[in-house]
């Protein structure tokens, strides 16, 4: 089953094209956007491209534009350990706006239970993992956070269920206790702002 999985975005380039690696001789980069929110807070978000995409773009930092796609995932092991890599895999490239834009939707089967929890500030929070098939009998894993009523509501969701939800793609830095050291570290989640539990005649 082919499920929804789109994202919008408006904001500006902070970094040249990167080259990542190639698949089936086809080129893919790598770069950041940054999306400020509302709060005046700012999302820097990953972004995938490929060569035959950017010819003739302007691509340089500090340039505003727009791009629409879909989130992705895939491991990669890093110093051994195997970590969820969410990137914005580009399709488009969009004229800029003007207003900053960050708009996903998501249609997937829940793959782990729920996790609800308070905050230390008081506020209710669920941790959901959405897998969303795509062509190829592949699937993108992408962790999402619902708070408040919507985090009621998932905290009762079941593994195997398929939800629908909207919401922004957001960046968190947060701090990883190892061994002998503390480093710093981004998190990539959709920040749920709807929720809808799916009925098995609405897929």
């Amino acid at each position: 089953m082919y499920e929804r999985n789109s994202i919008v975005l408006q904001g500006t380039l902070v970094e040249t094209p990167a080259f990542s690696h190639r698949v089936y001789g086809e080129g893919f980069y790598e770069l950041r956007m940054e999306v400020p929110r509302l709060s005046g807070q700012v999302d820097l978000l990953p972004l995938t491209v490929s060569e035959r995409m950017m010819e003739g773009v302007d691509l340089s930092p500090g340039r505003e534009m727009g791009v629409s796609g879909q989130v992705r995932s895939y491991n990669k092991i890093l110093k051994g350990v195997s970590r969820l890599i969410i990137t914005v895999f580009v399709r488009d490239f969009l004229e800029p706006g003007g207003t900053a834009v960050n708009q996903v939707e998501l249609t997937g089967t829940l793959c782990k239970p729920p996790v609800y929890r308070m905050t230390p500030l008081n506020r209710e929070i669920s941790d959901l993992l959405l897998a969303v098939n795509r062509l190829g009998n592949k699937s993108d894993y992408i962790p999402s956070i619902a708070w408040g009523r919507n985090a009621r509501f998932a905290g009762g969701l079941k593994v195997g269920e398929h939800i629908h939800l909207e919401g922004r793609l957001q960046s968190r830095v947060y701090q990883k206790v190892l061994e002998d050291r503390v480093v710093e570290r981004t998190a990539y989640e959709v920040s749920v702002s709807y929720l809808q539990l799916l009925e098995e005649n609405e897929l």
